[in-house]
């Protein structure tokens, strides 16, 4: 993420924050960023701005953060305050994160234990007290599944298997058309998954037709780019409109739940 003698991105987006006071969003970030460096790519801020917010739950999915630790280190300098939105991370304030391992070996971002009672609801900090991002901290869990539990797909031998390349996977995969939810490949071809929890809009199809195109202009390399819509409702109009678009596919998923008694002696 470094350009010649220039720092690496992370650093210079860190160096432009210290400067700036009180909120910042990420254009602004990136503005003052190519203001003082030049041009920078804007996917490249966008995932160091990520990386480096210590209660974003897709921060583990960068190279960085890929093993448990407290958050305390030199990527560990933002705040997210809600979607595009963040403050500089003052422990005092937003309580001490950690990346930590959970139960099931997977990689969880909370506040660490023993934070004071003054410390920002972890409620709060994660899903930022809108109803936009709340139901983004839904897909986020929707994707985060999918990604580790990757199916193989009707017609298919061979599961799909997440994108990797550089410092980052294919998990929230940054774009200059913005962030791909899942960006997987079969066989040498590339697949782009946009999943919603609830109903799948006829306007997803307009969404993931840019991601494709995105990528079938950098990193397809002459080969085929699909894309899957996964939704628990696929609208009759995005239905219609998919029939045009022969390398788009519509799933629907099934969530369930199985109980099972327990008592202490058993």
């Amino acid at each position: 993420m470094s350009n010649g003698n220039r720092p690496p991105v992370w650093q210079m987006i860190r160096e432009v924050v210290q400067q700036m006071s009180g909120e910042c969003t990420y254009s602004a970030i990136k503005a003052r960023v190519r203001l003082d460096y030049g041009d920078v790519n804007d996917s490249s801020m966008t995932c160091g701005i990520i990386a480096s917010s210590v209660n974003l739950p897709s921060r583990i999915h960068y190279n960085e953060n890929k093993k448990p630790r407290l958050c305390d280190g030199p990527h560990d300098f933002l705040f997210n305050t809600g979607r595009g939105r963040v403050v500089w991370y003052d422990p005092e304030k937003h309580g001490q994160w950690e990346i930590a391992q959970a139960a099931d070996g997977t990689l969880t971002v909370r506040l660490a234990d023993g934070i004071s009672e003054n410390s920002t609801p972890l409620t709060e900090a994660v899903e930022a007290c809108d109803e936009a991002y709340g139901a983004f901290a839904l897909e986020a869990h929707l994707r985060d599944y999918l990604a580790k539990n990757l199916p193989t797909l009707p017609g298919k031998q061979s599961p799909l298997m997440l994108y990797t390349a550089d410092e980052r996977d294919g998990v929230e995969f940054q774009t200059d058309v913005g962030p791909i939810d899942i960006l997987a490949t079969c066989n040498g071809d590339f697949y782009v998954l946009e999943l919603k929890v609830g109903r799948g809009p006829d306007a997803t199809l307009g969404q993931i037709l840019r991601y494709m195109g995105w990528v079938k202009e950098h990193l397809a390399d002459g080969k085929n780019v699909f894309g899957v819509i996964v939704a628990s409702d696929i609208s009759q109009k995005l239905k219609y409109a998919a029939t045009q678009v022969p390398n788009v596919r519509l799933m629907e998923y099934d969530l369930a739940v199985t109980l099972r008694s327990v008592a202490l002696h058993s």
